[in-house]
C-alpha cells in the first residue's frame, strides 16, 4: 500500500467526520426549534386555561346613545386591555373607552379587577355583546337596554 492509498483513505475519513457534522448540526438545530415551539404551545395553552371572565353588566343608554359593558377578571392570568376585543351584533367594535377599577391610563387588567368599556359609536341597541381576550377565552351577554 502506497501513500495514494493511505492519503486518499484520510481524506475520506476526513469528509464524512465535516459531513457528519454538518447532519449532526441540522439535526440538532431542527430539534430544538420543534422542542421549543411545543413548549410555546403548551405555555399558551395553559394561560388559555387559566384566564377567565365574567360579564355581569351590558347597558345600552337609548337616551345618550351609549354602550357600557363591565367585566370581571375572574381567572388567575393578567390580562392586556389592549388585547381585548369587542363585538356588538356581531360587527367588530374599535374606538371606545376602557378603565380598569376606574382608571382609564391603564392597560393591565388584573384578575378580580373590573374593566368598563364604554361605546358611544353605536346607533341602537346591539341586543348582544361579546368580549374575547388575548388569550382567546370570550363572554357573551345580552344587553340591557336602560
Amino acid at each position: 500500500m502506497g501513500f495514494s492509498v493511505s492519503g486518499s483513505a484520510a481524506i475520506i475519513f476526513a469528509a464524512m467526520f465535516v459531513g457528519f457534522g454538518m447532519f449532526h448540526s441540522a439535526t440538532v438545530n431542527g430539534f430544538e426549534t420543534v422542542s421549543d415551539a411545543q413548549e410555546d404551545r403548551t405555555d399558551r395553552t395553559l394561560v388559555q386555561q387559566n384566564t377567565e371572565i365574567e360579564i355581569w353588566s351590558a347597558t345600552w343608554d337609548s337616551g345618550a346613545g351609549e354602550l357600557t359593558v363591565r367585566a370581571n377578571n375572574t381567572g388567575s392570568t393578567e390580562l392586556s386591555v389592549d388585547d381585548v376585543d369587542l363585538l356588538a351584533d356581531n360587527a367588530y367594535v374599535s374606538g371606545y373607552a376602557t378603565s380598569v377599577d376606574g382608571d382609564g391610563a391603564t392597560n393591565l387588567w388584573l384578575s378580580q379587577e373590573t374593566l368598563a368599556i364604554t361605546v358611544t359609536s353605536l346607533d341602537s341597541d346591539p341586543g348582544r355583546i361579546k368580549l374575547v381576550t388575548g388569550p382567546g377565552v370570550s363572554a357573551t351577554r345580552t344587553t340591557e337596554v336602560a
